[in-house]
């Protein structure tokens, strides 16, 4: 049951509601409610399903679900714990955010699947945040070992998703449009949930079936940045000017769920129970400490009625040399709002990851904080500076029971944050 706007709050009930909006973000993007009425028309020819993202094995159910008598074929691939259960559609699971050997057998079973097309077929496309990882086939010259070590430098370099996804694009044998190529002259329809500030299709798991509108971004600085952590081969690789292709006309992208939209269903619950929703952008970005210190400016108005700030987008958080705790963007973000708001009396908030799992946090999808957050913290012996110099807010949270853990969702659009700010008494 939600909280009423004219009802008493305690911090119990504030951490609730918080929680209630986060659920409500993530069911606007659940693809057994919301796929159905994105499909295409009904192939005359084969219809072979491909995929990858956290949301793949339950785009692919709710496809069977809603084409029962259509003969469907194909593999989709996920997260490990991310599966769905499926009949007609094989669903394989891989490892993310780092690949794996599964992770470039899926992406060789995939375009296995897309080979040998006629033009009366359709291949539908179910691409997903994650995707990127769990669908990894190295270009010519280069091995897995080069994509995970390149990987894991990408994690923690503190670039922006834009910069990330050109390098995988160039460093990749499906992504950038190269799957849609597998499967011509097929059609191609691609159903997307985008995770993706900006909603860029193209961006989105590095666009297996988006051609690249990254290929003439100039990824020197970037080079420059890494070229210490990265193997020859890939250096070498980057530097080679890129494959242009050109899109096909008859091929297609549908965004059947975006973080914005997952925002407004947060607001539209929001607004039910009598509070006032301000959504603040679905695409703020930057360093995760400095967006918290940041927003601490929303918890410090004055307000006459509850009121929720909702907004979405990646931050990002650079790790350098220092050896990091447990933790992830969200509770990093956290962390950072509780400090700046040093105990306001009247503010709540949670940010989590609508996919459920936020970074290194053990599977925790992100956290709340209330007014007693560093006070909470200093009797469980913790400190708030040291927490975050040390990247370590997942094991914060966790120590004062205040993690948010879904489990894996089976969606993903982005990052979402709350903060509630209460009238003050008097």
């Amino acid at each position: 049951m939600l909280k009423a706007a004219g009802e008493s709050w305690t911090s119990a009930s504030a951490k609730r509601f918080l929680r209630q909006l986060f659920m409500a973000a993530v069911a606007s993007a659940d693809p057994l409610q919301i796929l159905a009425p994105h499909l295409p028309e009904r192939p005359t020819g084969r219809c072979v399903v491909v995929g990858a993202g956290k949301a793949a094995g339950a785009m692919a159910r709710a496809v069977e679900d809603a084409w029962p008598e259509v003969d469907l074929t194909g593999i989709v691939v996920t997260p490990y714990g991310y599966r769905a259960p499926t009949e007609r559609i094989v669903v394989r699971e891989a490892a993310h955010p780092v690949p794996d050997a599964a992770s470039e057998a899926a992406a060789r079973a995939i375009l296995g699947a897309v080979a040998n097309l006629s033009a009366d077929d359709l291949v539908l496309a179910l691409i997903s945040g994650g995707g990127s990882s769990v669908m990894t086939l190295p270009a010519p010259g280069l091995t897995l070992t080069d994509k995970q070590i390149t990987n894991r430098a990408l994690l923690a370099s503190g670039l922006d998703i834009r910069t990330m996804n050109a390098i995988r694009k160039r460093l990749s044998a499906v992504k950038g449009g190269r799957l849609a190529a597998a499967a011509a002259p097929a059609r191609v329809v691609t159903l997307g949930i985008s995770d993706i500030p900006g909603d860029n299709p193209a961006a989105i798991a590095s666009g297996p079936t988006v051609f690249d509108d990254a290929a003439a971004l100039d990824l020197g600085p970037a080079i420059a940045r890494l070229e210490q952590s990265l193997p020859r081969s890939v250096i070498e690789c980057l530097r080679r000017p890129p494959t242009v292709m050109q899109p096909s006309s008859h091929n297609s992208f549908r965004m059947i769920a975006t973080p914005a939209q997952a925002l407004q269903a947060a607001a539209r619950v929001a607004r039910d129970a009598g509070l006032d929703a301000i959504i603040l952008g679905d695409s703020l970005e930057g360093e995760a400490s400095e967006l918290g210190a940041q927003m601490a400016a929303f918890g410090q108005r004055r307000v006459d009625t509850p009121t929720v700030f909702l907004s979405g987008g990646e931050t990002t958080v650079t790790i350098g040399d220092r050896k990091a705790g447990r933790g992830g963007r969200n509770t990093e973000f956290l962390l950072s709002l509780a400090r700046a708001l040093n105990g306001a009396r009247s503010v709540w908030a949670l940010a989590g990851d609508t996919d459920g799992e936020d970074g290194a946090n053990g599977g925790a999808a992100g956290a709340v904080i209330d007014p007693s957050t560093i006070e909470r913290g200093r009797l469980q012996g913790l400190d708030i500076n040291e927490s975050l110099v040390g990247h370590d807010s997942g094991t914060y949270f966790e120590r004062l029971d205040d993690l948010v853990i879904t489990g894996p969702t089976l969606t993903n659009v982005n990052d979402f944050r709350a903060i509630l700010v209460l009238p003050e008494a008097g």
